[in-house]
Protein backbone atom coordinates (compact mmCIF):
# COMPACT_ATOMS: atom_id res chain seq x y z
CA UNK A 1 0.00 0.00 0.00
CA UNK A 2 1.76 3.17 -1.23
CA UNK A 3 1.35 6.49 1.17
CA UNK A 4 -0.69 9.56 0.30
CA UNK A 5 2.89 11.49 0.31
CA UNK A 6 4.48 8.97 -2.53
CA UNK A 7 1.21 8.87 -4.40
CA UNK A 8 0.86 12.41 -4.50
CA UNK A 9 4.86 12.45 -5.46
CA UNK A 10 4.18 10.62 -8.46
CA UNK A 11 1.44 12.13 -9.45
CA UNK A 12 3.65 15.73 -9.24
CA UNK A 13 6.56 13.72 -11.45
CA UNK A 14 4.96 12.27 -14.29
CA UNK A 15 1.63 14.46 -14.72
CA UNK A 16 1.25 16.47 -18.27
CA UNK A 17 -0.70 19.68 -16.97
CA UNK A 18 -1.62 21.45 -13.77
CA UNK A 19 -4.60 19.63 -12.56
CA UNK A 20 -3.51 15.90 -14.10
CA UNK A 21 -4.21 12.81 -11.86
CA UNK A 22 -5.93 10.52 -14.57
CA UNK A 23 -2.91 10.59 -17.72
CA UNK A 24 -1.90 6.91 -18.65
CA UNK A 25 1.79 8.65 -17.44
CA UNK A 26 0.53 9.10 -13.80
CA UNK A 27 -1.58 5.87 -13.98
CA UNK A 28 1.43 3.42 -14.86
CA UNK A 29 3.75 5.68 -12.58
CA UNK A 30 1.39 4.43 -9.46
CA UNK A 31 0.83 0.77 -10.89
CA UNK A 32 4.76 0.56 -10.91
CA UNK A 33 4.75 1.42 -7.45
CA UNK A 34 2.03 -0.65 -6.11
CA UNK A 35 3.76 -3.76 -8.16
CA UNK A 36 6.97 -3.04 -6.74
CA UNK A 37 6.02 -2.91 -3.28
CA UNK A 38 3.84 -6.16 -3.87
CA UNK A 39 6.57 -7.72 -5.37
CA UNK A 40 8.82 -7.40 -2.31
CA UNK A 41 5.48 -9.10 -0.14
CA UNK A 42 5.40 -11.89 -1.76
CA UNK A 43 9.37 -12.36 -1.62
CA UNK A 44 8.61 -12.46 2.04
CA UNK A 45 5.03 -14.45 1.67
CA UNK A 46 5.99 -17.11 -1.04
CA UNK A 47 2.69 -18.76 -0.48
CA UNK A 48 -0.17 -15.68 -0.73
CA UNK A 49 -1.78 -15.86 -3.45
CA UNK A 50 -4.32 -14.04 -3.35
CA UNK A 51 -1.53 -11.31 -3.02
CA UNK A 52 -0.32 -12.91 -6.52
CA UNK A 53 -3.60 -12.66 -7.91
CA UNK A 54 -4.06 -8.80 -7.35
CA UNK A 55 -0.23 -8.13 -8.52
CA UNK A 56 -0.88 -10.51 -11.81
CA UNK A 57 -3.84 -8.27 -12.02
CA UNK A 58 -1.93 -4.59 -11.60
CA UNK A 59 0.39 -6.17 -14.38
CA UNK A 60 -1.79 -6.79 -17.03
CA UNK A 61 -3.35 -3.98 -16.29
CA UNK A 62 -0.25 -1.57 -16.36
CA UNK A 63 0.36 -3.89 -19.55
CA UNK A 64 -2.65 -2.64 -21.39
CA UNK A 65 -2.03 0.79 -20.55
CA UNK A 66 1.63 0.43 -21.93
CA UNK A 67 -0.08 -0.92 -25.32
CA UNK A 68 -2.67 2.33 -25.54
CA UNK A 69 0.61 5.06 -24.80
CA UNK A 70 2.52 2.82 -27.46
CA UNK A 71 -0.68 3.04 -29.68
CA UNK A 72 -1.32 7.03 -29.43
CA UNK A 73 2.22 8.39 -28.86
CA UNK A 74 5.14 6.42 -29.14
CA UNK A 75 7.75 9.36 -27.66
CA UNK A 76 5.53 9.68 -24.76
CA UNK A 77 5.52 6.14 -24.22
CA UNK A 78 9.53 5.58 -24.73
CA UNK A 79 10.07 8.60 -21.96
CA UNK A 80 8.04 6.66 -19.51
CA UNK A 81 9.52 3.80 -20.46
CA UNK A 82 13.32 5.37 -20.18
CA UNK A 83 12.04 7.14 -16.88
CA UNK A 84 10.26 4.22 -14.89
CA UNK A 85 12.88 1.77 -15.93
CA UNK A 86 10.27 -0.78 -16.55
CA UNK A 87 11.94 -2.20 -19.99
CA UNK A 88 15.26 -3.75 -19.21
Amino acid sequence: MILKEKKAQLINENRTHENDTGSPEVQIAILTARINELNEHLKVHKKDNHSRRGLLKMVGKRRSLLNYLQKKDVERYRALIAKLGIRK
